[in-house]
Protein backbone atom coordinates (compact mmCIF):
# COMPACT_ATOMS: atom_id res chain seq x y z
CA UNK A 1 0.00 0.00 0.00
CA UNK A 2 1.96 3.24 -1.03
CA UNK A 3 1.76 6.97 0.20
CA UNK A 4 0.27 9.28 -1.56
CA UNK A 5 1.38 12.63 -1.18
CA UNK A 6 0.92 16.53 -2.80
CA UNK A 7 3.72 16.58 -5.19
CA UNK A 8 5.66 19.99 -4.94
CA UNK A 9 4.56 21.69 -7.93
CA UNK A 10 1.14 21.86 -5.87
CA UNK A 11 -0.92 20.98 -9.11
CA UNK A 12 -0.65 17.34 -8.36
CA UNK A 13 -0.25 13.89 -6.70
CA UNK A 14 2.67 11.47 -5.90
CA UNK A 15 2.40 8.10 -5.25
CA UNK A 16 5.64 6.86 -3.15
CA UNK A 17 7.24 9.49 -4.76
CA UNK A 18 6.16 8.80 -8.72
CA UNK A 19 3.46 10.54 -10.60
CA UNK A 20 -0.12 10.27 -9.88
CA UNK A 21 -3.43 11.04 -11.30
CA UNK A 22 -6.66 10.87 -9.54
CA UNK A 23 -9.00 8.66 -11.64
CA UNK A 24 -11.75 8.11 -9.54
CA UNK A 25 -15.16 6.25 -9.97
CA UNK A 26 -18.13 7.04 -7.72
CA UNK A 27 -19.65 4.47 -6.16
CA UNK A 28 -21.19 6.19 -3.05
CA UNK A 29 -23.21 3.43 -1.88
CA UNK A 30 -20.79 1.03 -1.94
CA UNK A 31 -21.07 -0.33 1.59
CA UNK A 32 -24.40 -0.72 1.92
CA UNK A 33 -25.46 -1.82 -1.76
CA UNK A 34 -22.90 -4.59 -2.87
CA UNK A 35 -22.57 -7.89 -2.26
CA UNK A 36 -18.71 -9.15 -2.16
CA UNK A 37 -19.28 -11.20 -5.10
CA UNK A 38 -20.48 -7.85 -7.17
CA UNK A 39 -17.77 -5.98 -5.92
CA UNK A 40 -14.88 -8.64 -7.03
CA UNK A 41 -16.68 -7.99 -10.23
CA UNK A 42 -16.95 -4.64 -10.15
CA UNK A 43 -13.29 -3.83 -9.20
CA UNK A 44 -11.78 -5.82 -11.89
CA UNK A 45 -13.90 -4.22 -14.65
CA UNK A 46 -12.93 -0.58 -13.38
CA UNK A 47 -8.95 -1.47 -12.80
CA UNK A 48 -9.05 -2.35 -17.12
CA UNK A 49 -10.76 0.53 -17.47
CA UNK A 50 -7.70 2.30 -15.72
CA UNK A 51 -9.36 3.80 -12.97
CA UNK A 52 -7.09 4.47 -9.61
CA UNK A 53 -9.09 5.66 -6.64
CA UNK A 54 -12.78 4.94 -5.41
CA UNK A 55 -14.98 7.64 -3.69
CA UNK A 56 -17.19 5.71 -1.46
CA UNK A 57 -19.36 7.12 1.12
CA UNK A 58 -18.78 6.03 4.70
CA UNK A 59 -22.64 6.32 5.66
CA UNK A 60 -26.11 5.09 3.50
CA UNK A 61 -26.21 7.67 0.86
CA UNK A 62 -29.46 9.14 1.16
CA UNK A 63 -30.29 8.80 -2.37
CA UNK A 64 -28.97 5.45 -3.11
CA UNK A 65 -30.95 2.11 -4.92
CA UNK A 66 -32.41 0.29 -1.81
CA UNK A 67 -30.64 -3.02 -1.83
CA UNK A 68 -31.39 -6.86 -0.36
CA UNK A 69 -27.72 -6.84 1.43
CA UNK A 70 -28.78 -5.76 4.80
CA UNK A 71 -25.86 -4.06 6.08
CA UNK A 72 -26.07 -0.49 8.00
CA UNK A 73 -23.58 1.12 10.33
CA UNK A 74 -26.37 1.72 12.71
CA UNK A 75 -29.76 -0.37 13.84
CA UNK A 76 -32.63 0.19 11.46
CA UNK A 77 -35.88 -1.47 11.05
CA UNK A 78 -36.38 0.01 7.48
CA UNK A 79 -33.02 0.64 5.73
CA UNK A 80 -33.28 4.39 5.70
CA UNK A 81 -34.05 5.55 9.29
CA UNK A 82 -30.99 4.83 11.62
CA UNK A 83 -30.82 4.63 15.65
CA UNK A 84 -27.35 6.15 16.43
CA UNK A 85 -27.15 4.27 19.48
CA UNK A 86 -26.94 1.61 18.12
CA UNK A 87 -23.30 0.36 15.98
CA UNK A 88 -23.68 -2.92 13.85
CA UNK A 89 -20.33 -4.16 14.04
CA UNK A 90 -21.14 -6.09 11.14
CA UNK A 91 -21.02 -3.34 8.54
CA UNK A 92 -17.39 -2.04 9.78
CA UNK A 93 -16.49 -5.75 9.27
CA UNK A 94 -17.38 -6.07 5.72
CA UNK A 95 -16.89 -3.28 4.58
CA UNK A 96 -12.62 -3.23 5.61
CA UNK A 97 -13.21 -6.73 3.38
CA UNK A 98 -14.30 -4.44 0.63
CA UNK A 99 -11.78 -2.22 1.48
CA UNK A 100 -8.76 -4.67 1.56
CA UNK A 101 -10.34 -6.00 -1.92
CA UNK A 102 -9.90 -2.71 -3.36
CA UNK A 103 -6.51 -1.60 -2.00
CA UNK A 104 -5.24 -5.44 -3.05
CA UNK A 105 -6.48 -4.28 -7.11
CA UNK A 106 -4.27 -0.77 -6.31
CA UNK A 107 -7.10 1.04 -5.53
CA UNK A 108 -6.80 4.35 -3.69
CA UNK A 109 -9.62 4.58 -1.23
CA UNK A 110 -11.14 8.12 -1.03
CA UNK A 111 -13.62 8.08 1.97
CA UNK A 112 -16.74 10.24 2.52
CA UNK A 113 -16.79 10.86 6.52
CA UNK A 114 -20.15 12.94 6.94
CA UNK A 115 -22.51 13.54 3.85
CA UNK A 116 -24.44 16.69 4.12
CA UNK A 117 -28.17 15.09 4.80
CA UNK A 118 -26.77 14.27 8.42
CA UNK A 119 -25.66 17.92 9.08
CA UNK A 120 -28.32 20.25 10.11
CA UNK A 121 -28.20 23.81 7.90
CA UNK A 122 -27.44 22.40 4.97
CA UNK A 123 -29.21 21.74 1.33
CA UNK A 124 -29.65 18.53 1.90
CA UNK A 125 -30.76 17.83 5.43
CA UNK A 126 -33.97 20.83 4.78
CA UNK A 127 -35.12 18.59 2.79
CA UNK A 128 -35.23 15.40 4.40
CA UNK A 129 -34.23 15.74 8.11
CA UNK A 130 -34.82 11.84 9.06
CA UNK A 131 -31.08 10.93 9.81
CA UNK A 132 -29.62 14.28 11.30
CA UNK A 133 -26.76 13.51 13.14
CA UNK A 134 -26.81 14.53 16.89
CA UNK A 135 -24.00 16.92 17.24
CA UNK A 136 -22.55 15.08 20.54
CA UNK A 137 -22.08 12.30 18.56
CA UNK A 138 -19.93 13.65 16.06
CA UNK A 139 -16.48 13.47 17.25
CA UNK A 140 -17.17 9.79 17.91
CA UNK A 141 -18.42 8.93 15.02
CA UNK A 142 -15.91 10.53 13.11
CA UNK A 143 -13.09 8.56 15.54
CA UNK A 144 -15.10 5.63 14.82
CA UNK A 145 -14.43 5.97 10.51
CA UNK A 146 -10.50 6.67 11.28
CA UNK A 147 -10.21 3.76 13.73
CA UNK A 148 -12.33 1.44 11.08
CA UNK A 149 -10.52 2.67 8.20
CA UNK A 150 -7.56 3.99 8.48
CA UNK A 151 -5.13 1.32 7.98
CA UNK A 152 -5.77 1.43 4.33
CA UNK A 153 -4.45 4.90 4.39
CA UNK A 154 -7.15 6.69 2.77
CA UNK A 155 -8.06 9.87 1.35
CA UNK A 156 -10.49 11.62 4.43
CA UNK A 157 -12.96 13.41 1.95
CA UNK A 158 -14.83 15.63 5.55
CA UNK A 159 -17.95 16.32 3.95
CA UNK A 160 -20.40 15.14 1.08
CA UNK A 161 -22.11 17.48 -1.71
CA UNK A 162 -22.17 19.99 1.05
CA UNK A 163 -22.59 24.01 1.55
CA UNK A 164 -21.31 25.88 4.21
CA UNK A 165 -24.15 28.60 4.81
CA UNK A 166 -24.78 27.92 8.30
CA UNK A 167 -23.26 27.86 11.42
CA UNK A 168 -24.28 24.91 12.28
CA UNK A 169 -22.86 22.99 9.22
CA UNK A 170 -19.77 24.51 9.91
CA UNK A 171 -19.59 23.22 13.53
CA UNK A 172 -20.44 19.72 12.37
CA UNK A 173 -17.33 19.79 9.86
CA UNK A 174 -15.23 21.40 11.96
CA UNK A 175 -15.70 18.71 14.28
CA UNK A 176 -15.51 16.12 11.85
CA UNK A 177 -12.40 18.02 9.97
CA UNK A 178 -10.15 18.94 13.47
CA UNK A 179 -10.70 14.66 14.76
CA UNK A 180 -9.39 13.44 12.14
CA UNK A 181 -6.77 15.68 11.72
CA UNK A 182 -5.73 14.71 15.43
CA UNK A 183 -6.33 11.04 15.08
CA UNK A 184 -4.87 10.68 11.35
CA UNK A 185 -2.36 13.39 10.69
CA UNK A 186 -0.36 11.90 7.80
CA UNK A 187 -3.30 10.84 5.24
CA UNK A 188 -4.35 13.31 3.04
CA UNK A 189 -7.91 15.53 3.40
CA UNK A 190 -10.25 17.32 1.46
CA UNK A 191 -14.12 18.37 1.06
CA UNK A 192 -16.77 17.77 -1.54
CA UNK A 193 -18.79 20.14 -1.99
CA UNK A 194 -21.77 21.25 -3.84
CA UNK A 195 -22.69 21.62 -7.01
CA UNK A 196 -21.79 25.12 -8.61
CA UNK A 197 -20.47 26.38 -5.02
CA UNK A 198 -16.82 27.80 -4.40
CA UNK A 199 -17.19 28.42 -0.75
CA UNK A 200 -14.88 26.72 1.67
CA UNK A 201 -14.82 27.99 5.37
CA UNK A 202 -11.32 30.35 5.93
CA UNK A 203 -10.59 28.26 9.16
CA UNK A 204 -11.16 25.05 6.90
CA UNK A 205 -8.30 26.09 4.05
CA UNK A 206 -4.55 25.53 5.88
CA UNK A 207 -5.80 21.95 7.03
CA UNK A 208 -7.15 20.59 3.44
CA UNK A 209 -4.62 19.23 1.47
CA UNK A 210 -6.32 19.68 -2.06
CA UNK A 211 -9.84 21.29 -2.96
CA UNK A 212 -13.04 19.20 -4.78
CA UNK A 213 -15.54 21.12 -6.68
CA UNK A 214 -18.45 20.01 -8.25
CA UNK A 215 -19.91 21.11 -11.99
CA UNK A 216 -22.73 18.12 -11.17
CA UNK A 217 -25.68 17.50 -13.42
CA UNK A 218 -27.33 20.71 -13.99
CA UNK A 219 -28.15 20.87 -17.73
CA UNK A 220 -28.17 24.88 -18.28
CA UNK A 221 -24.60 24.78 -15.96
CA UNK A 222 -22.05 23.03 -17.83
CA UNK A 223 -19.74 25.65 -17.75
CA UNK A 224 -19.14 25.55 -13.90
CA UNK A 225 -16.35 23.11 -15.25
CA UNK A 226 -14.08 25.98 -15.81
CA UNK A 227 -15.85 28.45 -14.37
CA UNK A 228 -15.12 27.26 -10.84
CA UNK A 229 -11.48 25.64 -10.99
CA UNK A 230 -10.57 29.50 -12.39
CA UNK A 231 -12.49 30.89 -9.16
CA UNK A 232 -10.82 28.42 -6.64
CA UNK A 233 -7.34 29.20 -8.38
CA UNK A 234 -8.10 33.32 -7.75
CA UNK A 235 -9.70 32.50 -4.12
CA UNK A 236 -7.15 30.14 -2.37
CA UNK A 237 -4.02 29.30 -1.79
CA UNK A 238 -2.11 26.98 -4.61
CA UNK A 239 -3.42 23.52 -3.85
CA UNK A 240 -4.53 20.74 -6.46
CA UNK A 241 -7.76 20.96 -7.28
CA UNK A 242 -9.78 18.56 -9.49
CA UNK A 243 -13.46 18.10 -10.14
CA UNK A 244 -14.66 15.32 -8.06
CA UNK A 245 -18.91 15.31 -9.24
CA UNK A 246 -18.96 16.06 -13.28
CA UNK A 247 -22.31 15.02 -14.97
CA UNK A 248 -22.52 11.46 -14.77
CA UNK A 249 -22.56 9.14 -18.02
CA UNK A 250 -27.08 8.40 -18.60
CA UNK A 251 -27.95 10.59 -15.31
CA UNK A 252 -30.91 12.59 -16.02
CA UNK A 253 -30.66 16.32 -15.40
CA UNK A 254 -31.12 17.52 -12.02
CA UNK A 255 -34.20 18.58 -11.02
CA UNK A 256 -36.42 16.55 -13.43
CA UNK A 257 -35.95 18.02 -16.38
CA UNK A 258 -35.96 15.11 -19.72
CA UNK A 259 -33.23 14.42 -21.22
CA UNK A 260 -29.44 12.55 -19.83
CA UNK A 261 -26.13 13.34 -20.45
CA UNK A 262 -23.89 11.15 -22.65
CA UNK A 263 -20.53 9.90 -23.06
CA UNK A 264 -19.78 13.64 -25.44
CA UNK A 265 -21.08 15.55 -22.46
CA UNK A 266 -18.85 13.78 -19.52
CA UNK A 267 -15.91 14.19 -21.50
CA UNK A 268 -16.46 17.86 -22.42
CA UNK A 269 -17.14 18.02 -18.42
CA UNK A 270 -13.68 16.43 -17.80
CA UNK A 271 -11.32 17.94 -20.33
CA UNK A 272 -13.05 21.55 -19.51
CA UNK A 273 -11.86 21.22 -15.92
CA UNK A 274 -8.46 19.76 -16.70
CA UNK A 275 -7.57 22.45 -18.79
CA UNK A 276 -8.52 25.32 -16.24
CA UNK A 277 -6.10 24.10 -13.39
CA UNK A 278 -8.12 21.34 -12.26
CA UNK A 279 -4.83 19.23 -13.30
CA UNK A 280 -5.09 16.43 -10.05
CA UNK A 281 -7.39 14.26 -11.93
CA UNK A 282 -10.98 14.00 -12.44
CA UNK A 283 -13.86 12.19 -11.39
CA UNK A 284 -16.79 9.87 -13.40
CA UNK A 285 -19.55 8.71 -12.30
CA UNK A 286 -22.15 6.25 -13.92
CA UNK A 287 -26.03 6.50 -13.21
CA UNK A 288 -27.09 3.35 -12.13
CA UNK A 289 -23.47 2.13 -10.35
CA UNK A 290 -22.68 5.15 -8.03
CA UNK A 291 -26.58 4.25 -6.49
CA UNK A 292 -26.27 0.63 -7.03
CA UNK A 293 -29.48 -0.11 -9.01
CA UNK A 294 -30.89 -3.76 -9.18
CA UNK A 295 -33.26 -5.06 -11.02
CA UNK A 296 -36.78 -5.44 -9.25
CA UNK A 297 -35.75 -3.45 -6.36
CA UNK A 298 -38.20 -1.00 -4.26
CA UNK A 299 -37.59 3.06 -4.47
CA UNK A 300 -35.61 4.44 -2.11
CA UNK A 301 -38.67 6.63 -0.33
CA UNK A 302 -35.72 9.55 0.11
CA UNK A 303 -35.11 10.16 -3.38
CA UNK A 304 -32.48 13.21 -2.66
CA UNK A 305 -32.33 15.91 -5.27
CA UNK A 306 -34.13 13.50 -8.02
CA UNK A 307 -32.92 12.75 -11.23
CA UNK A 308 -34.88 10.34 -13.61
CA UNK A 309 -34.34 6.74 -13.33
CA UNK A 310 -30.69 4.42 -13.38
CA UNK A 311 -29.76 1.92 -15.16
CA UNK A 312 -29.16 -1.73 -13.68
CA UNK A 313 -25.55 -1.53 -12.56
CA UNK A 314 -24.53 -4.38 -14.73
CA UNK A 315 -25.61 -2.14 -17.58
CA UNK A 316 -24.07 0.79 -16.24
CA UNK A 317 -20.50 -0.56 -15.64
CA UNK A 318 -20.39 -1.20 -19.60
CA UNK A 319 -21.51 2.62 -20.68
CA UNK A 320 -18.20 4.08 -22.99
CA UNK A 321 -17.26 7.04 -21.19
CA UNK A 322 -15.50 5.19 -18.79
CA UNK A 323 -13.15 4.02 -21.20
CA UNK A 324 -12.91 7.50 -22.38
CA UNK A 325 -12.12 8.82 -18.75
CA UNK A 326 -9.34 6.01 -18.57
CA UNK A 327 -7.99 7.50 -22.01
CA UNK A 328 -7.32 10.97 -20.10
CA UNK A 329 -5.09 9.21 -17.73
CA UNK A 330 -3.20 7.05 -20.20
CA UNK A 331 -2.84 10.48 -22.74
CA UNK A 332 -1.50 12.22 -19.89
CA UNK A 333 0.45 9.96 -18.18
CA UNK A 334 1.90 8.60 -21.57
CA UNK A 335 3.35 11.63 -22.86
CA UNK A 336 4.61 12.62 -19.23
CA UNK A 337 2.02 15.80 -19.05
CA UNK A 338 1.71 16.58 -15.08
CA UNK A 339 1.26 20.15 -14.54
CA UNK A 340 -1.05 22.34 -16.87
CA UNK A 341 -1.24 25.89 -16.62
CA UNK A 342 -4.72 27.37 -18.23
CA UNK A 343 -3.74 29.31 -21.16
CA UNK A 344 -6.97 30.38 -22.63
CA UNK A 345 -5.76 34.27 -22.50
CA UNK A 346 -3.73 33.72 -25.72
CA UNK A 347 -7.17 32.04 -27.83
CA UNK A 348 -8.12 34.61 -30.34
CA UNK A 349 -11.69 32.94 -30.16
CA UNK A 350 -15.27 33.91 -29.22
CA UNK A 351 -16.38 30.94 -26.89
CA UNK A 352 -15.06 29.95 -23.69
CA UNK A 353 -15.70 26.36 -24.30
CA UNK A 354 -13.14 25.59 -26.34
CA UNK A 355 -10.24 25.26 -23.25
CA UNK A 356 -6.27 25.45 -23.49
CA UNK A 357 -3.79 24.59 -21.15
CA UNK A 358 0.49 24.98 -21.29
CA UNK A 359 2.60 22.08 -19.78
CA UNK A 360 5.90 23.10 -18.23
CA UNK A 361 7.50 21.90 -21.16
CA UNK A 362 5.88 23.97 -23.30
CA UNK A 363 3.57 21.94 -25.13
CA UNK A 364 -0.20 22.86 -25.81
CA UNK A 365 -3.48 21.22 -25.03
CA UNK A 366 -6.95 22.35 -26.32
CA UNK A 367 -9.98 20.80 -26.05
CA UNK A 368 -12.65 21.32 -29.10
CA UNK A 369 -16.14 20.17 -28.60
CA UNK A 370 -16.44 21.18 -32.37
CA UNK A 371 -13.85 21.37 -35.17
CA UNK A 372 -13.47 24.87 -36.20
CA UNK A 373 -10.06 26.75 -37.09
CA UNK A 374 -7.86 28.02 -34.02
CA UNK A 375 -5.63 31.27 -33.86
CA UNK A 376 -3.19 31.21 -30.53
CA UNK A 377 -1.41 34.36 -30.32
CA UNK A 378 1.73 33.43 -30.30
CA UNK A 379 4.62 32.63 -32.99
CA UNK A 380 4.73 28.57 -32.38
CA UNK A 381 7.06 28.09 -35.89
CA UNK A 382 7.30 24.70 -36.77
CA UNK A 383 5.28 23.07 -34.50
CA UNK A 384 3.29 19.88 -35.21
CA UNK A 385 -0.35 19.75 -34.07
CA UNK A 386 -1.97 16.01 -33.60
CA UNK A 387 -5.88 15.99 -33.36
CA UNK A 388 -7.42 13.29 -31.01
CA UNK A 389 -10.92 11.84 -31.91
CA UNK A 390 -12.30 11.58 -28.47
CA UNK A 391 -15.57 9.45 -29.84
CA UNK A 392 -13.88 6.89 -32.10
CA UNK A 393 -9.71 7.19 -30.84
CA UNK A 394 -8.55 8.28 -34.48
CA UNK A 395 -5.60 10.34 -35.03
CA UNK A 396 -4.75 12.95 -37.44
CA UNK A 397 -2.18 15.07 -38.22
CA UNK A 398 -3.42 18.79 -38.41
CA UNK A 399 -2.10 22.10 -40.67
CA UNK A 400 -1.08 25.17 -38.81
CA UNK A 401 0.78 28.24 -39.57
CA UNK A 402 2.51 31.46 -38.46
CA UNK A 403 0.73 34.55 -39.52
CA UNK A 404 0.84 38.02 -38.94
CA UNK A 405 2.30 37.16 -35.08
CA UNK A 406 0.01 34.61 -34.56
CA UNK A 407 -0.64 30.92 -35.09
CA UNK A 408 -3.40 29.58 -36.51
CA UNK A 409 -4.25 25.93 -36.87
CA UNK A 410 -6.71 24.41 -39.76
CA UNK A 411 -9.86 22.53 -38.63
CA UNK A 412 -9.21 18.77 -37.49
CA UNK A 413 -11.03 16.59 -39.91
CA UNK A 414 -13.44 14.82 -37.43
CA UNK A 415 -17.25 15.61 -36.21
CA UNK A 416 -16.95 15.02 -32.55
CA UNK A 417 -14.82 16.54 -30.06
CA UNK A 418 -11.29 16.24 -30.39
CA UNK A 419 -7.92 17.03 -28.45
CA UNK A 420 -5.47 18.36 -30.10
CA UNK A 421 -1.80 18.51 -28.83
CA UNK A 422 0.79 21.30 -30.03
CA UNK A 423 4.07 20.88 -29.93
CA UNK A 424 7.26 22.65 -30.97
CA UNK A 425 10.28 20.92 -32.58
CA UNK A 426 13.51 21.12 -29.96
CA UNK A 427 16.34 22.91 -31.43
Amino acid sequence: MGKLEIDNNKSNFLLDGRPFFYLADTIWSAFTNITLEEWEYYLRRRREQGFTVLQINTLPQWDRCMSDTGLYPFATENGYKFDFTRWNDGYYENARKMCRMAVEQGFQLALIVLWLNYVPGTWGSKMTDINVMPEEFVEPYTARVVKEFDEFQPIYVISGDTDFDSTEAVSYYRTALDTVCRLSPETLKTMHIKRGYDVIPEEFIDKLDFYMFQSGHNRDAQDMAYILPERIREKYPEKPVLNSEPCYEQMGYSRQKYGRFHAEDIRKAAWSSILSGACAGVTYGAHGIWNWQKINKPANPILGEGFDSPFPWEEAIQFPGAWDYGFIRSFLSDRNIRKLIPANGLLDNSTPEIRMAQTEDGRFLLYLPYSTTIKIRKELPGCTVKAFDLDTGKMAWTDSSVREGNTVIEMHPFHSDALLLVEQEIR
